[in-house]
């Protein structure tokens, strides 16, 4: 019930009709995975392969088929790829695979060598026969090893994502194509392609659901306006993570089923616990039932890097991994009644840099030097600042550690004593000689006995000679 309130929160927060654009995170590019259903499952093994350097973890594929299955023929989409009323020449679309990666269409194939695949077949599956995943196997044994593969097909689920707890029994054929099948098929994804794994979140989330601006990536070809991300908050606050892509199957994007899939697939509860990033691409009503190209209809390119939906697929893994160098050692300095200096230090190759005051950005325009003086402060407050990095595309880096500072009172303190009780205060210290200097300002003050001075403080830890007006 608290996991729903938040969620409805979350939704609250979205304003109808925007959404935000996607932001650069610290994704370790060593780390980014990929699955699907149905449509989604024959496009992850499309981006899996033909994107092998970005993809290289690995794929999770469910109910799908081999690389190239349909050639660009919607009948051979239908009869060999889904109902496999033809045998599938997997050696031909092994030999095709190869092709491509000598013309540059795709990637190398080398890349698939240390990759992992998690496949899924239900006994009961009446859209993708389970004899199609079985060709699956045996064109990915061409790339890797057989025991990097794992193949569960032996629970009795209907063309359906399989969850431990949530969608329709688990023989049922329709709407949302989510089945509870008492088993955890993310997790079992999840944790045959990254290994082990901390124990799933069973409670309240503690990451952010963001409707994001797919429009920035592609604009038609079958594509939503807009998709959905998972980031656990480690990830939101600048820590290295990584990426798994998440790809519905037909008649299954947000439009058809809301965020069913998007929030109750349990990708989220592994993800939360294990720095781990969702990506959720939508399809539009545009898309023919709402698939994903695997077969043409969109473009002739739909398996290699010039299809729209794989580049545009492709660009927003990029737009995640963009994220540069943090800044480091940001300090708050010099304080006034309405003033503070910040200052951290130089991030190799920046652009620039912004400054936030309690989580709102104060620069209108980046900043060339590693200091800023932000004025305008209300006297006696505490305020906390962080600072990011720009790329010379504009690319922000994650904020830095915050740094916080008190202002000073609007009327400055006057503390009138002899010298030995100001140093007894810390206001002020004494040298070798025993002379006496003000904390801050360093000012002589004379020898430590016998003499007395006021002390005015004009900042934290900083004092002058000198007397406050009456």
């Amino acid at each position: 019930m608290k996991q729903d309130l938040t969620i409805a929160l979350v939704l609250v927060a979205i304003t109808p009709g925007w959404a935000a654009p996607l932001p650069a995170l610290q994704v370790d590019p060593d780390q980014v995975t990929v699955s699907g259903l149905s449509s989604g499952g024959f496009m992850a093994v499309q981006l899996h392969v033909a994107y092998s350097a970005t993809f290289k973890k690995g794929a999770g594929v469910v109910a799908g088929g081999p690389y190239n299955c349909a050639e660009g023929s919607v009948l051979n989409a239908t009869g060999r790829c889904i109902a496999h009323s033809s045998s599938i020449p997997v050696n031909n679309l092994v030999a095709t695979t190869k092709n491509l990666a000598n013309a540059g269409r795709i990637d190398p194939v080398a890349n698939l060598a240390d990759s992992k695949v998690y496949l899924f077949s239900g006994t009961r599956d009446s859209i993708v026969k389970t004899a199609v995943m079985d060709d699956l196997e045996t064109y990915y044994r061409n790339f890797l090893p057989a025991g990097n593969i794992a193949y569960e097909k032996s629970i009795a689920a209907e063309h359906a994502f399989v969850t431990e707890d949530f969608g329709n029994s688990c023989s049922t054929k329709g709407t949302p194509y989510i089945n509870d099948c008492d088993f955890d098929l993310a997790g079992a994804i999840l944790r045959h392609l990254y290994g082990p794994l901390n124990a799933r979140n069973e409670g309240e989330l503690s990451g952010t659901f963001t409707e994001f601006d797919q429009s920035a990536f592609v604009s038609g070809h079958g594509l939503a306006a807009t998709g959905w991300i998972f980031v656990p908050q480690p990830c939101a606050a600048g820590a290295p993570c990584r990426l798994h892509v998440a790809l519905h199957g037909c008649q299954q994007n947000s439009t058809d089923i809301g965020e069913k899939f998007v929030r109750r697939t349990g990708y989220n509860r592994w993800a939360d616990s294990n720095h781990l990033i969702v990506l959720y691409p939508q399809t539009s009503p545009a898309a023919t039932n709402s698939c994903w190209d695997w077969w043409g209809y969109d473009s002739s390119h739909y398996a290699d890097k010039m299809g729209p939906q794989m580049a545009a697929v492709k660009a927003m893994v990029d737009r995640l991994a963009s994220r540069g160098p943090v800044p480091t050692g940001l300090a708050a300095s010099g304080a006034t009644a309405d003033s503070m200096v910040l200052g951290w230090n130089a991030v190799a190759g920046a652009a620039g840099y912004h400054v936030y005051r309690g989580g709102h950005r104060i620069t209108v325009n980046p900043v060339s030097d590693t200091r800023y003086t932000d004025t305008g402060l209300a006297a006696k407050t505490t305020y906390s600042w962080t600072v990011t990095a720009l790329d010379s595309a504009g690319g922000e880096s994650a904020p830095s550690v915050a740094a916080s500072g008190t202002t000073i009172g609007g009327t400055p303190t006057c503390y009138t004593a002899s010298n030995y009780a100001h140093v007894m205060a810390g206001r002020a210290y004494s040298g070798w000689s025993g002379s006496t200097y003000a904390k801050g300002s360093d000012q002589s003050m004379g020898f430590i006995f016998f003499a007395t001075t006021t002390l005015k403080q004009t900042g934290p830890e900083y004092y002058v000679i000198g007397s406050c007006p009456q």
